[in-house]
């Protein structure tokens, strides 16, 4: 069974592509405005890290997804309760998608705070803003353990960078201290893209040499991609150090991605064929 697709995507052309893109952006617009609405009706921006706020975040998300043609099914069941949630890194897309299936709060770079619009709604839906820099992430690790200390459910990447989906990279874990210094579990949720044919998508990866711009323009034209999401066990932090918690986190979320393959891409296989 080939799992790539390495097709490329139809070219639109002349009133289609102008069609399809005024559709777009004008939903984008919407769900965009629908996100600063929620922000000023409830004035989440004067509590914007209340974790009640993360059922707002989800809506936004979900909307996102409903934009950029992405069906998000989950497997397995969605904890509530406090954690230090992390994720393989596969797109831009990741976020908009792990947060339709999660309430949870992401971990973004301080400048985005500074971006016109989406710095402003990021704000005020309870993004947290992390100083990033040289030698700084002790003080990023102290933010983050502050955030779970006090209930708040944060999401971040741990391999630091996207992937073609395919496997799991190295897993960066000097914010995964956070958790133990907490002692709050990490729990793991593992995302896949699959397309129309039942192959490991390969145009919503945000990859190679590739510009921000580009990569939305190939997402606008996008068929309709189904994201999958799989919850692991939480690992408790009992008992680990950082190196024996990384290591647990990179094997868990390696075996556990091989085996949300073998069931969403053979699943999906067989529907293509029936």
């Amino acid at each position: 069974m080939n799992l790539l697709s390495a097709a490329p995507i139809a070219k639109l052309q002349g009133l289609a592509k102008f069609y399809l893109y005024s559709k777009k952006i004008a939903a984008g617009f919407w769900a965009i405005s629908e996100g600063f609405y929620l922000v000023f009706r409830h004035r989440l921006y004067k509590d914007p890290n209340n974790p009640q706020h993360t059922r707002y975040v989800q809506h936004v998300c979900r909307r996102l997804c409903e934009v950029f043609n992405v069906q998000v099914k989950i497997h397995g069941e969605i904890p509530r309760h406090p954690s230090l949630w992390v994720g393989n890194h596969v797109s831009w897309l990741d976020i908009p998608v792990f947060g339709s299936g999660a309430r949870v709060f992401f971990l973004a770079k301080a400048e985005i705070a500074q971006w016109p619009i989406v710095g402003q709604l990021a704000k005020g839906g309870g993004t947290l803003f992390i100083k990033r820099g040289s030698g700084d992430s002790g003080r990023v690790r102290e933010q983050i353990t502050g955030f779970l200390k006090q209930d708040i459910p944060v999401l971040f990447f741990p391999e630091a960078t996207t992937s073609d989906g395919r496997g799991i990279k190295k897993i960066h874990g000097r914010l995964l201290e956070a958790a133990i210094d907490a002692q709050r579990p990490v729990q793991v949720m593992l995302i896949c893209y699959v397309n129309q044919h039942g192959e490991l998508d390969m145009i919503a990866p945000f990859i190679d040499q590739m510009t921000f711009l580009d990569h939305i323009q190939r997402v606008l034209e996008m068929p309709k991609v189904t994201a999958h999401l799989m919850m692991l066990p939480e690992i408790s932090v009992q008992g680990h150090n950082v190196e024996s918690l990384t290591e647990e986190v990179q094997l868990r979320m390696t075996e556990g991605l091989q085996r949300l393959h073998a069931k969403v891409l053979g699943a999906a296989q067989q529907d293509v064929e029936q």
